[in-house]
């Protein structure tokens, strides 16, 4: 009599085997149809664990559930994106106020910003400083309310004179403490910074995080 070949495999490695031939993951049916052809061909005298079944089938769920979860986060994830780049797109021609320690002087148009002021009463102050670390030009604010408080930079130094377009650092005091100091100017487009989500790109500034704007005018 000739020899019945018996398939020996047991649950546990069926459990492990994830990947198919052509090396893609197993789906929930894939995994259903080998539980049934080892069913079909186990050892009689080693039958499967029923509750060694039970938890095969209950971990890929769970996966199958997980991928389809993810699958709605990144489509959810793509459509919030979309929605934010909309709404960013409002923003084109008009003027933003974003937190930074340089501006650029072009033309004769000067410098627009702001400083961040956190206590009232006290004695506020600009300074701008050129690339060698001089200050060329100190702003006084007097006593501005607390919040934003704006200022204006002509391009010129201490005694009346343009100073050669370039980035001029900003130092901002507020009594003794240095504070933010912030710097306006128009958006010319927008985009997407991957996960980070939209940025402006803002005339005499660059790019910035749409989260970073101080303040829209």
């Amino acid at each position: 009599m000739a020899d019945i070949a018996i398939n020996t495999t047991t649950g546990s490695s069926a459990s492990q085997a994830v990947k198919k031939s052509n090396g893609s993951t197993l789906s929930q049916a894939d995994f259903l149809s080998l539980l049934t052809q080892q069913m079909r061909n186990q050892d009689p005298t080693q039958p499967m664990d029923s509750s060694q079944m039970v938890s095969q089938l209950a971990q890929i769920a769970q996966v199958s559930a997980t991928q389809s979860l993810q699958t709605s986060f990144d489509t959810l994830s793509t459509a919030l994106q979309g929605n934010q780049l909309l709404q960013a797109s409002d923003l084109v021609g008009r003027t933003v106020t974003v937190p930074s320690n340089a501006a650029k002087l072009e033309g004769t148009a000067g410098v627009d910003g702001a400083i961040n002021v956190g206590d009232a009463g006290q004695t506020a102050s600009v300074q701008i400083v050129d690339a060698a670390g001089n200050v060329v030009r100190t702003i006084d604010l007097g006593k501005p309310d607390v919040g934003l408080a704006d200022f204006h930079w002509d391009g010129k130094d201490e005694n009346g004179q343009p100073l050669p377009n370039g980035t001029y650092g900003i130092k901002a005091q507020v009594g003794t403490t240095a504070v933010q100091a912030y710097v306006s100017g128009k958006v010319d487009s927008v985009g997407m910074a991957g996960e980070q989500g939209a940025y402006l790109q803002v005339a005499g500034f660059g790019g910035v995080l749409l989260g970073q704007v101080a303040r829209i005018d």
